[in-house]
């Protein structure tokens, strides 16, 4: 899932090799554990060296206390929406690796959450993006997308940072406390005890097509 990118937006803008992992663990009552990191280690001296700056092509460019404090920001307001607990966020500005974490009551909870925070701390107040459904559970299976607000800060990049948005990788991960059947993305893989399942892409193509990371895994049903 998950769009907190726009938390690290003008980080993102400033690095073309980006490493994305989603990880979504639903418990049998419907409640989890919800994991994002993004990690730009492998561009950090291009990071630096950009954050130097005052400005790039107009734009002005953040200071790593405006950074901080946008993250600070974010936590307070998606720590005190309901059906939201333990929220957690790593930053490391030395490599640049960030790092959420937080429980969820429900899968419905956590997708109205993060929506909400966006429209509060960002411009995209009407975005289309922001209407969508990104996750869908009913107890038997979960259907699953990437929306384009995910990606829109990757999709800036230039011709010359292609090769390294190549590089960069985007992994999604679903666990449950019951075994999967199926999974309908032909590119998932289903973990051999069965309680997990992992679709992957490069940021590149991701960015060209982000129906690449759609996936609706099948639990198998209860046994009567």
């Amino acid at each position: 899932m998950n769009k907190l990118l726009i938390i690290f937006g003008l980080l993102i803008s400033l690095s073309s090799c980006i490493e994305i992992t989603d990880d979504i663990t639903i418990n049998a009552d419907g409640s989890g554990l919800f994991k994002y990191a993004i990690n730009l280690s492998e561009s950090k001296v291009k990071v630096n060296s950009l954050l130097a700056l005052d400005s790039i092509e107009g734009k002005k460019v953040p200071t790593l206390a405006e950074i901080e404090s946008k993250i600070v920001e974010f936590k307070k307001i998606f720590a005190s929406k309901p059906g939201i607990s333990n929220v957690k966020i790593e930053s490391d500005f030395t490599n640049f690796i960030f790092k959420l974490t937080c429980n969820f009551s429900s899968v419905n909870t956590l997708q109205t959450a993060v929506k909400e925070v966006i429209k509060e701390i960002s411009n995209e107040k009407n975005s289309a993006e922001l209407e969508a459904v990104w996750l869908k559970w009913d107890g038997q299976k979960l259907e699953r997308s990437i929306p384009d607000i995910t990606i829109k800060k990757s999709k800036e990049f230039k011709t010359e940072d292609i090769e390294q948005l190549k590089k960069g990788k985007y992994t999604s991960i679903s666990r449950f406390a019951k075994p999967i059947e199926k999974c309908s993305n032909p590119s998932g893989i289903i973990s051999k005890n069965k309680l997990a399942a992992m679709v992957q892409t490069n940021i590149y193509s991701l960015t060209k097509n982000p129906k690449l990371l759609e996936n609706t895994i099948y639990l198998f049903p209860n046994k009567n």
